[in-house]
């Protein structure tokens, strides 16, 4: 009745090897607990040893000697002298010398998940089958009762990790931020399990990128799992084939617990865990279960915060595009009349005859204004071709490559096999990054020749611009350099990409490659 009405699985262990020693007069008693993998133990309970003869002892018992033989058999066993039996291994420094045993295996549903320990029976008699028969009942009665207490913790330690995750899903929410939400869900998620060390990276084209850190998606733990989509739980990271052993080197990490965030049924990032604290550093059932509860949620928020970057995004990318139409029509109408106007005044003080040198300085306020009408229709094109919105991005296309082979002396090819209109925002974000790849060209490549190739393929768009001009090492370069995350930024709006390619010797490629909307 006593064992059963205890709910703290540690009190009841306690309770149980304090009785076992009662009942059968033994001097020292202990229960050891198997662990998950049914080869050790995982907690070592004693009675009659003091808190100083056990930290002398110092670290639990492995399951080796006789304490091994009740593991792996699961059956009673009784010795009159432990020392006498060839299966024992001696005892560890500063442990007391012990020559009766008994012992007996808690078993629920004939599984074992653990053992009762008896040794010295007082007055030095051995242990009698009476006493075997008192223990096992014991052991019995023992086995519900611990079953009991692990359910009612298991379930009172699921209800706590529920209110955690129910306030942590809360305060995601409220944060909008990419950068502090990916540091808010490592934080948390590391505090609801109990692990050493957690990470989150996004996938890009190329990598997974992390603050501070980037590792290659091929060859890694985190890129296999999140190319399938699935948890891994990791017990031993050095015997794990797909693991990256110098990136697990770097970490320090013995375990790890691999869980892929998903939004939409796609993977939009990983969380990895390793080092569970405490003696055993794996990581449980009951953890991988919270880590894709806590994941599932955070996934969403995650995809939130990301939308509503690219909508801030896209709304400011098509106030620029708005700004750019109208000062481009200001400049092309009220401005360009104005100089036109101007140019016509000159001409009419002309005729009217005067001398030669009101002539010169006519000729020179012509040429300036001249010059300044040929820059504000330019300026006008820059800001915003008409021929984008009247004719298509080819057409604006033939037209940027014919003012910029002008201008820098470069020649410019423009080819393509596309049959009809994009989609308005397709074309405005292809021509841009055309325009940011052309100025990168003019300012860093020493370039002959520059080619643009557009081509629409397996239902999606693909612009080309390489040139043969200077390289560089692309491994060395930042991700905001030359423009790039200007590009990725409007591409992303769109559901692009950009790659780019170079060498020292060899030039320059970017490519940009657009899905196009189905046709329903």
């Amino acid at each position: 009745m006593a064992l059963n009405a205890e709910l703290s699985l540690d009190s009841l262990l306690q309770k149980l090897v304090d009785s076992a020693a009662s009942l059968t007069d033994a001097r020292y008693a202990a229960l050891g607990v198997i662990d998950e993998s049914g080869d050790g133990l995982e907690r070592f309970v004693t009675s009659g040893i003091d808190a100083d003869t056990r930290a002398a002892i110092g670290a639990l018992p492995q399951g080796r000697g006789i304490l091994g033989v009740l593991i792996r058999d699961a059956t009673p066993l009784r010795l009159a002298n432990l020392a006498d039996d060839p299966r024992s291994v001696g005892f560890p420094p500063n442990h007391p010398r012990m020559r009766t045993f008994l012992g007996v295996p808690v078993l629920m549903r004939s599984v074992a998940f653990g053992n009762l320990y008896l040794t010295e029976k007082q007055g030095g008699a051995e242990f009698t089958a009476e006493d075997q028969e008192i223990v096992e009942l014991l052991a019995a009665q023992a086995a519900v009762a611990i079953e009991k207490a692990r359910l009612y913790e298991s379930a009172t330690r699921w209800s706590r990790q529920l209110e955690s995750l129910h306030e942590v899903v809360r305060s995601l929410v409220e944060e909008m931020e990419l950068e502090h939400l990916l540091e808010l869900v490592c934080a948390r998620l590391r505090e609801l399990v109990g692990a050493r060390l957690a990470l989150l990276a996004l996938p890009e084209a190329v990598g997974l990128p992390l603050v501070g850190h980037r590792f290659s998606r091929t060859g890694t733990k985190c890129g296999r799992v999140l190319d399938r989509g699935r948890t891994a739980r990791v017990d031993s990271l050095l015997d794990d084939p797909e693991v990256d052993q110098d990136e697990a080197r770097r970490l320090t990490a013995r375990t790890g617990l691999y869980v892929p965030l998903i939004a939409r049924g796609r993977p939009i990032g990983i969380v990895a865990l390793h080092d569970k604290l405490g003696a055993d550093a794996r990581f449980s059932d009951g953890d991988v279960r919270v880590a894709e509860i806590f994941a599932a949620r955070a996934a969403v928020a995650v995809s939130l915060s990301e939308r509503v970057a690219r909508d801030t995004v896209r709304r400011v990318v098509e106030a620029q595009e708005s700004e750019r139409r109208r000062l481009a029509l200001e400049l092309h109408d009220e401005t360009g009349q104005a100089l036109t106007s101007i140019l016509l005044g000159l001409k009419a003080i002309r005729a009217s005859g005067t001398d030669a040198e009101a002539e010169r300085a006519e000729a020179d306020v012509r040429g300036l204004v001249v010059q300044a009408l040929q820059d504000v229709r330019s300026l006008a094109v820059e800001l915003r071709p008409s021929a984008l919105d009247d004719f298509g991005l080819i057409a604006a296309l033939e037209r940027l490559a014919q003012t910029f082979a002008e201008r820098s002396g470069i020649e410019t090819i423009v080819e393509a096999n596309l049959v009809e209109r994009l989609p308005a925002e397709i074309e405005t974000t292809l021509y841009r990054v055309v325009q940011e790849a052309l100025t990168n060209v003019v300012k860093h490549a020493g370039a002959s020749s520059v080619s643009i190739v557009v081509a629409s393929r397996d239902g999606s768009v693909a612009a080309t611009i390489d040139d043969d001009g200077r390289g560089f090492d692309a491994n060395d370069v930042r991700a905001d350099a030359l423009g790039l995350l200007g590009m990725r930024e409007r591409l992303a709006l769109v559901g692009g990409t950009v790659t780019v390619e170079s060498s020292p010797t060899g030039g320059t490629t970017i490519a940009a490659r657009v899905p196009l909307p189905s046709v329903s």
